[in-house]
């Protein structure tokens, strides 16, 4: 049984000594987007940058019982200015990452892809899902769960490259992809399995690198052994999958909040392909995820910070 829990104590003890994280917490205008950037704070993860009105703030601090008087606050009008006020301070250096608070997901992203605030890479931005399930055995990268709608083959390559290089920045050194699709065959009427199949070729000609990544693979192959073997089904990502991609965001995304709201398990999710980690959780998240998701944020700076080749894969011709 996967347990983030227990990984989030170890990390916490590892880096008592080590300086938190300056983040910008993007509109923290309700309990939980508060509460999460207190909590994460008060663990020593982060710095926070409380973005946002700053009456409002108040209001729910006061209503809530959270003392915000040790975090500065940068004021703003309202939803919109408080995305892009902060995306140019972490574009600037000023934060070292973007916490999303209780805005849409669609107005803090806009303000990550705005030219003029400097977040954005030759790479697509495409968000990971970190989840701990009771019923597997270790944690598991799901992606893209609220980036990328209907993404095409080219975009699907970053989305794994950049699934990849979170998983690498976790400890594990050569995860294992799976590329989902409804079934483990190519069939030229379902797209999600072409594109799969592609993907996988892709890797083994080093278009995709750091990886072992196979597809078309359903998901009960991809993590079932026993499920694959039934099926006659041969591939070292059988029951053993670091990293789910879903073909479009709409399997991603009931895939996670399926296993979070009903199936009791942990997550914590990132925005990859910026100049900085990009904590992005749904609005009706728990504080606990956004703490998860701040600790994760931390975790993938400080790897990146050590190795700046991670972020820069050199992939084949």
């Amino acid at each position: 049984m996967a347990d983030m829990k227990v990984g989030y104590e170890e990390m916490l003890a590892r880096r008592k000594s080590q300086p938190p994280l300056p983040t910008a917490v993007v509109y923290p205008c309700s309990e939980d987007a508060l509460i999460g950037a207190v909590e994460a704070a008060k663990a020593g993860l982060i710095a926070p940058l409380l973005v946002g009105p700053k009456e409002q703030i108040g209001k729910v601090a006061a209503k809530s019982k959270i003392d915000v008087s040790p975090y500065e606050v940068v004021a703003t009008a309202d939803a919109e200015e408080s995305a892009s006020v902060a995306a140019n301070l972490a574009g600037s250096g000023k934060a070292g990452a973007l916490m999303k608070g209780s805005l849409h997901t669609d107005q803090y992203m806009h303000a990550v892809l705005q030219r003029e605030n400097r977040l954005r890479t030759s790479r697509l931005l495409s968000h990971c899902m970190l989840i701990a399930a009771p019923a597997y055995s270790r944690p598991i990268i799901v992606s893209d769960v609220a980036v990328n709608i209907a993404p095409d083959l080219d975009q699907k390559r970053d989305i794994v490259q950049n699934a990849i290089i979170l998983a690498r920045a976790i400890g594990i050194s050569k995860p294992k992809v799976a590329i989902l699709a409804a079934i483990e065959t190519v069939n030229s009427k379902m797209q999600a399995t072409i594109d799969a199949a592609v993907l996988a070729k892709m890797a083994d000609r080093r278009q995709i690198v750091g990886g072992i990544v196979d597809g078309p693979l359903d998901l009960d192959i991809a993590v079932d052994k026993e499920a694959a073997r039934i099926k006659g089904v041969e591939t070292p990502v059988a029951g053993e999958a670091d990293i789910l991609i879903a073909p479009n965001i709409e399997a991603g995304n009931m895939m996670y909040k399926e296993l979070t709201f009903m199936a009791g398990a942990q997550a914590a999710g990132l925005v990859m392909g910026a100049r900085v980690p990009v904590i992005l959780t749904s609005r009706a998240d728990s504080p606990q995820s956004r703490l998860f998701s701040c600790a994760l944020a931390v975790l993938f700076a400080e790897a990146s910070s050590k190795d700046p080749s991670l972020l820069h894969p050199i992939l084949g011709e």
